[in-house]
């Protein structure tokens, strides 16, 4: 069973009779159900019962109805009710709109609306640049989606994946002070998603693409790239890219090695596993293996679609086939970017001294991380209940802050680099060890970091602006 987390955080509101030691009860019970209590709150007392809100975390929704039931077994106690505090959470949504001028005399109104604004908008008309200037175009971000690659929940559609979307607005926002809106799109058409970016991008001063499968995701970013003016990154590749790189070169400051030298073997070679590729590469990586589910990769092999065609062409010099464990065998680093229960701890003996492993998907990595501890130096994975979690919120906000500030019309691969050892940098060599490579997703040093790293990235690079 998967640790308690408040992601599964109930709120029972149970009713006591008049045993004095009920409360001690009913968290003994949740105990005993393997919970963990966040809180116990007297409601009501009474001469005859005692009404308590008692909050739990739960790994799973059955484990939160067998906590529920192991209450409600208590003599005495009686749950009249339960609350899901993350759908209470969700409730209306998680994002509203405010003003950021007052609106409280005819003065303010003629200015920030008719007639004052008619002016604004003829300065806009004849210099179309002033829109970054003088509209939100300057900080803000549309979070597109088709929903058709949402979490590790597949395409749900895109109205399901609008809680999703709604948070990456909140973390840009509360990391970065970025405004970011979701755009969620009923269609999963190509053309028809990259003509509605071209649509509302006049809006926008930056498009995040989220959760649009591989390999149309691709293509996408590519035309959008091409056609518009704004920065376009799908975080899905490139924000897992630049955390990964931050976390490897710390990992291997842990262990005494160079990325040049070492031998890095990938399962995974959709969205985040092409983009790792090319970042590693343009970090100097010589020596990576890339494998599907069919095995590895080598040019010439059956059924590849484009993009791991590309990734066939330009990794596995040696032209190895295989398996993934053929592949292990000999290598330095894993980096898994697929599915679950991939290896057993076992397999990874075959990898050399001071391994370091990247079991990156999520909820369920491609190897058990307690079991890899046995026999890596350093092991990650994409959890928050583990050490050393590979999260994009230490890039994506502080990648579009630097971005938005540079004016940049593009993120470039240098951008990205930067980004990664901003993120690399905030830990320090007094802090620095196996189960701790890269910094906290809280540590608010890590967005400003990474947007003045971006920024000076993008004014040095013609490219970018």
């Amino acid at each position: 069973m998967s640790v308690p987390s408040a992601s599964y955080s109930i709120t029972m509101r149970v009713h006591i009779g008049s045993d004095p030691v009920g409360i001690g009860r009913i968290t003994t019970a949740v105990g005993e159900a393997a919970g963990a209590v966040a809180a116990v709150d007297i409601v009501e007392s009474h001469p005859d019962r005692l009404i308590v809100d008692l909050t739990v975390n739960a790994s799973d929704a059955r484990h939160a109805q067998a906590i529920t039931d192991a209450v409600e077994a208590v003599p005495g106690a009686h749950v009249h009710k339960v609350s899901d505090r993350t759908f209470l959470l969700h409730l209306g949504g998680k994002l509203e709109v405010t003003s950021k001028v007052p609106l409280r005399t005819r003065d303010d109104l003629s200015m920030a609306y008719t007639p004052g604004v008619a002016r604004v908008c003829r300065a806009i008309a004849e210099n179309p640049e002033d829109a970054r200037k003088l509209t939100i175009k300057r900080n803000t971000v549309a979070v597109v989606t088709d929903g058709s690659a949402v979490l590790g929940l597949g395409n749900i559609g895109p109205e399901a994946a609008m809680p999703v979307m709604e948070g990456k607005a909140v973390l840009f926002k509360q990391f970065a002070g970025v405004d970011a809106w979701p755009v969620a799109l009923a269609t999963q058409d190509t053309d028809e998603i990259v003509r509605a970016v071209e649509l509302i991008a006049p809006a926008y001063g930056g498009i995040n693409l989220e959760d649009i499968a591989a390999p149309r995701c691709f293509e996408v970013e590519r035309r959008l790239r091409e056609v518009l003016d704004i920065p376009v990154f799908h975080d899905d590749q490139h924000g897992t890219a630049i955390v990964v790189l931050a976390a490897l070169t710390n990992a291997l400051r842990v262990v005494g090695r160079k990325l040049s030298d070492i031998r890095v073997v990938m399962s995974g070679a959709g969205a985040a596993g092409v983009a790792i590729v090319k970042i590693l590469q343009a970090e100097g990586a010589v020596d990576i293996v890339v494998c599907d589910r069919a095995g590895i990769l080598y040019p010439g092999r059956e059924r590849l679609d484009e993009s791991k065609a590309w990734v066939a062409e330009h990794t596995n010099g040696a032209r190895q086939r295989g398996s993934l464990l053929d592949a292990l065998a000999g290598s330095d680093v894993f980096i898994g970017v697929s599915s679950k229960d991939l290896l057993r701890p076992e397999d990874l003996r075959s990898m050399n001294q001071d391994a370091i492993v990247f079991a990156l998907a999520n909820p369920d990595p491609e190897v058990d991380p307690a079991g890899a501890r046995r026999f890596a130096a350093v092991v990650a994975t994409g959890r928050s209940d583990e050490p050393n979690q590979i999260n994009n919120v230490l890039a994506f906000p502080g990648v579009f802050r630097g971005a938005l500030d540079a004016g940049a019309r593009e993120i470039t691969e240098a951008m990205k680099v930067a980004a990664a050892r901003a993120i690399a940098g905030c830990v320090h060599d007094d802090e620095l060890r196996p189960d701790y490579i890269v910094p906290s997703v809280f540590d608010r040093n890590v967005s400003p970091a990474v947007a003045r790293a971006v920024q000076e990235a993008a004014l040095r690079d013609p490219q970018a602006t």
